[in-house]
């Protein structure tokens, strides 16, 4: 018998039926074991239940070739019906192959890697022919399915022939590395797409595989066994937090977003523990159609869209960099070391670190490892998230701030939506446009300033949280002075005030009181003959929360008020109301009462 050789790659393998037609790819993981999809052991009819109970393994890489028979291993056969759901088959030979290989299915970060997969479509069906893809992440509700995306216009596809082949990373710290097998493809005129189904998902299908598993795990916030967060979203605010996080990491956005947690990052019900699940394959495998299907809108995130979370609650600095070590495949080093490995990766990576201020060392794991990351991510791609309970470090850079805190500030009076809404999307083009001239020009000047914070982000979750719970939004001057008061409008023909919604006196809806509460004739006149459903009134720069509910003025000039009353329930700080009517110039000091102005 001759000696035997094969190439670098020995664990391609050929599925044939009984009678040697081939039907798909495989991956030899052992002498003994063979991995593939299960729709590809359902077409040899070899499927559990099915006509037969054998098909053939035929290796295209070993010299000389060699054909064994093959079965379904013993609760190993994963497939769902229609849907597709899982579609993997473990095999195993009848006898050794011979080849003493083994092959190690990597769980490895999936956003934009070039991969590889060498299958047997019809043009080449005994020998095989190779392609290569992009992943770009999940696409059409299918459970852990990986999107995988042409990269040459016109090169070979992936096809009939090609499911059960493993994928190949090209490139970077992985190359060379099987991390998952071809499942499908699709076909449309120009149109090419196919999916890959990753380690993470086939290791949660399949456990007997695990021996064979390496790598680190892409989700250490929280375990697969745990229940699902449900109920998370009810809240609006978190489902606010959740949909503006998931716009960040779902685009083309880089850079630091500090988020409030609370304290239920570890007890599994944040909304950031919710989020990071939806892009862990190995969680989408578990999970049903419908708990995807069914979540509310933009609160989803592509599979493989975060590369690495980790939850570092009573862990030490050396654990943490150790995660990391691990998951992306560095050489390791000093803490320098890492941070700079992790700014050089290509492509750049996306990393959830949460409850920072519970590790064992806070101020040491920010100083040597995460504030290093964070002052130079948005210059090198990277998304960096990281989750505190508490109010981070003063210190600490970054570009994004979005936590569950109600804001301090807020534009006072009846806003609408619609002008809150374009308001912000003035402020976000702003912003959007600051970004881009820094990363066009920033490296040309020599020490320039670091951008500020984005403040859309945060007044987005605001305005959304706003949005679910009302229809208008309330400025905290309205929540200080408590329920809006309906008090009669000058000219208003009804006894008793304006009480009903539109008053049937001046025909105006009620609205909450601007300073004691009283409009000028002009006023309403103005009112009454403006498309707009607010008086267009003199309205100072800045305004302060009000101090005084109540107010004895009667006078139904505004104007004519400033000059008789000195009233302090409405104005800037350090001035009385005359500044609203700008018929003069006082400042004399806030009082919460209205008093008689001395004649002189």
């Amino acid at each position: 018998m001759g000696q035997h050789h094969h190439s670098v790659k020995p664990w391609r393998v050929r599925v044939d039926d009984a009678e040697g037609n081939p039907h798909g790819a495989g991956v030899l993981l052992d002498d003994r074991h063979v991995l593939t999809c299960a729709h590809v052991v359902g077409l040899t009819g070899a499927a559990p239940g099915g006509s037969i109970d054998h098909l053939r393994i035929t290796s295209v890489a070993c010299n000389p070739e060699w054909t064994r028979t093959a079965r379904v291993a013993p609760g190993s056969w994963v497939h769902e019906g229609d849907t597709q759901r899982g579609d993997v088959a473990l095999l195993q030979l009848d006898e050794p192959a011979g080849c003493g290989t083994r092959t190690a299915l990597w769980r490895a970060p999936l956003s934009g890697v070039t991969v590889s997969a060498y299958g047997f479509p019809q043009a080449s069906r005994m020998i095989g022919m190779g392609t290569d893809a992009e992943l770009s992440g999940f696409s059409g509700g299918r459970d852990g399915w990986a999107l995988l995306n042409l990269v040459r216009p016109g090169s070979p596809w992936i096809e009939q022939g090609y499911s059960g082949a493993g994928v190949v990373v090209k490139d970077g710290e992985f190359k060379d590395r099987v991390i998952g097998i071809v499942v499908a493809d699709y076909i449309d005129g120009e149109a090419r797409a196919a999916w890959m189904l990753p380690t993470e998902s086939i290791a949660v299908h399949l456990p007997q595989i695990k021996s064979f598993t390496d790598g680190g795990w892409g989700n250490r916030m929280q375990s697969i066994d745990e229940k699902w967060p449900n109920g998370v979203l009810d809240d609006a605010l978190q489902l606010a937090l959740t949909r503006e996080l998931t716009r960040l990491l779902g685009g083309t956005w880089a850079g630091t977003a500090v988020v409030g947690t609370g304290n239920a990052t570890g007890a599994g019900t944040s909304w950031l523990v919710r989020l990071v699940r939806t892009a862990d394959p190995a969680a989408r495998a578990v999970l049903s159609d419908d708990e995807l299907t069914g979540a509310p809108g933009d609160t989803v995130l592509g599979l493989g869209a975060i590369d690495a979370a980790y939850d570092a609650r009573g862990r030490t600095v050396a654990e943490v960099t150790g995660y990391l070590v691990d998951r992306f495949g560095l050489a390791g080093g000093e803490d320098r070391n890492i941070v700079s490995q992790l700014l050089r990766r290509r492509p750049p990576a996306c990393l959830v670190v949460g409850s920072i201020d519970q590790a064992e060392d806070p101020e040491g794991l920010i100083r040597h490892l995460l504030g290093p990351l964070a002052a130079r991510a948005r210059s090198r791609g990277i998304r960096l998230v990281l989750g505190f309970e508490s109010k981070p470090p003063a210190d600490l850079s970054y570009d994004v701030f979005l936590d569950p805190e109600r804001l301090a500030e807020a534009v006072p009076g009846d806003v609408t939506a619609e002008e809150t809404e374009e308001a912000v999307g003035q402020l976000t083009a702003a912003e959007d446009a600051a970004v881009r001239l820094q990363a066009e020009w920033g490296m040309s000047f020599f020490a320039v300033s670091r951008l500020p914070p984005a403040a859309a982000p945060r007044l987005r979750v605001r305005r959304q949280a706003a949005a679910s719970t009302r229809r208008r939004t309330t400025s905290p001057i309205q929540l200080a002075a408590g329920p809006p008061r309906k008090t009669r409008r000058s000219g208003c023909k009804l006894n008793g005030g304006c009480r009903s919604s539109p008053c049937r006196g001046c025909r105006l809806p009620p609205r909450p009181a601007y300073g004691c509460g009283w409009l000028s004739p002009a006023a309403v006149h103005r009112t009454r003959n403006s498309p707009r459903s607010t008086p267009t009134l003199p309205q100072p720069t800045r305004r302060s929360p009000v101090t005084s509910t109540t107010c004895g003025a009667r006078s139904p000039d505004l104007r004519t008020y400033a000059r008789r009353w000195s009233c302090t329930a409405y104005g800037p700080p350090g001035t009385s109301a005359t500044r609203i009517g700008n018929s003069a110039t006082s400042t004399r000091p806030r009082s919460a009462r209205c008093r008689p102005r001395r004649s002189t």
